[in-house]
């Protein structure tokens, strides 16, 4: 058995930046994500006048309940989508006009809902190129709040931005959702929440978020579930055991459902308090809905070519507008592998097959060579045409796995 030490998890590091900036006084984040993601995340709060001092493994965030610091700002959002998404809202607290920008990766990803959501609590939203699309401009002078209606059928985060800008509007906020995907990373934002003095009321569809303001706290990140399925698919293929300690029963994040399509498959899983173990075994094919996990989609797509069935993957459409159609780069990849794959407009299916090297297409997403990195460990010679792209979620990825590999 080895024990794999996993970084903080991105999702969790980047809504306790937007608590921690909009709380009264100051918080520490402990063991935050150390990312390119992260990193632009706190490079824009710095820009929105935000206190923002970052030592080795913690950050201390002064946190500003009004709004940013600045009456305005240009921020650069990189690759990151949190940041792109949560930012905006963050800004619309304030006073002022805040433009906003982003990487062309970026700009290709949509986040119209939320900008019509804005428009409807009185936020003025100017996009600059395509409409619902970076770059834009917030121009501001505080949110007075009501209801809105939100489609988050394409990403749960324009509902997280939302629910995370409740506590700041002068009369609260009550959020009618008509669709939603990767429900479990809403109920990281409303535990979060919690842990942060605010208290969220749902009625099905209906989230009724309080004014107020947050409580500045001293706040632990955990490691990065979607992150850990890669060590966890690896074992699960190799026939190895890994664990992971500080994902256990009571972790925040939904990717960690991921085990347990493994242990569906074949794989031997334990989850326990505060860890979790997976051993390997052989796997089995079968039908999987990944619509709630849907971030770990490609890592089951690049192990699945040695069930001893077909494996298909339904209910993931919302994989198609990630970094890149994530869906098309795991067909395509597979292909290049020799694998037999058919695709639909929201599933892949994928057959038993021995993969052969070639050079996987990357698109720059990180989650396309961390997925692939695991069918390389029974697939030699299987390269990247852009290794480094891992820098957004995983800066030392290939290192790490590498050392586990052995």
């Amino acid at each position: 058995m080895s024990v794999v030490e996993i970084p903080g998890s991105k999702s969790v590091t980047a809504r306790a930046l937007f608590l921690a900036a909009a709380a009264e006084g100051a918080t520490t984040l402990v063991r935050p994500l150390v990312s390119d993601d992260t990193e632009g995340f706190a490079e824009g709060l710095l820009a929105l006048g935000y206190e923002v001092a970052r030592e080795t493994g913690e950050w201390r965030i002064g946190g500003r309940p009004q709004g940013p610091g600045a009456d305005g700002a240009r921020v650069f959002c990189r690759d990151g989508a949190t940041t792109a998404r949560f930012l905006p809202a963050l800004a619309a607290a304030g006073r002022g006009t805040f433009h906003f920008d982003a990487s062309a990766q970026m700009r290709r990803r949509p986040l119209g809902p939320l900008t019509t959501a804005l428009r409807e609590l009185g936020v003025e939203v100017e996009c600059h190129g395509e409409e619902g699309h970076h770059p834009l401009s917030v121009r501001t002078g505080g949110v007075e709040g009501g209801e809105v209606t939100l489609d988050a059928g394409l990403s749960s985060q324009y509902l997280t931005a939302l629910l995370l800008l409740g506590p700041l509007t002068r009369s609260g906020l009550r959020i009618r959702v008509t669709d939603l995907v990767s429900a479990p990373y809403v109920e990281i934002t409303l535990a979060m929440m919690r842990s942060f003095g605010v208290e969220v009321e749902r009625a099905d569809d209906v989230f009724s978020v309080p004014p107020g303001g947050y409580t500045a706290t001293r706040y632990a990140i955990e490691p990065d579930a979607s992150t850990a399925s890669y060590f966890f698919a690896a074992a699960a293929v190799t026939g190895r055991e890994v664990t992971v300690d500080g994902l256990g029963r009571g972790a925040l994040q939904g990717d960690l459902r991921f085990v347990e399509v493994l242990e569906r498959l074949g794989a031997k899983v334990e989850i326990g308090t505060d860890a979790t173990t997976v051993k390997g075994g052989e796997l089995t094919g079968g039908t999987v809905n990944m619509r709630d996990i849907s971030d770990t989609m490609p890592t089951l797509a690049a192990v699945a070519p040695f069930a001893s069935g077909p494996v298909r993957i339904e209910d993931v459409y919302n994989t198609r507008v990630k970094e890149c159609d994530r869906l098309d780069a795991c067909a395509e990849n597979l292909r290049r592998l020799g694998v037999d794959v058919a695709t639909g407009r929201d599933w892949i299916e994928i057959r038993p097959g021995a993969p052969k090297a070639a050079e996987i297409a990357t698109h720059g997403d990180h989650r396309i060579v961390m997925s692939f990195a695991v069918t390389g460990l029974r697939t030699p010679g299987i390269t990247f045409d852009d290794p480094g792209c891992v820098r957004k979620t995983f800066p030392g990825f290939h290192e790490a796995f590498a050392a586990w590999a052995g």
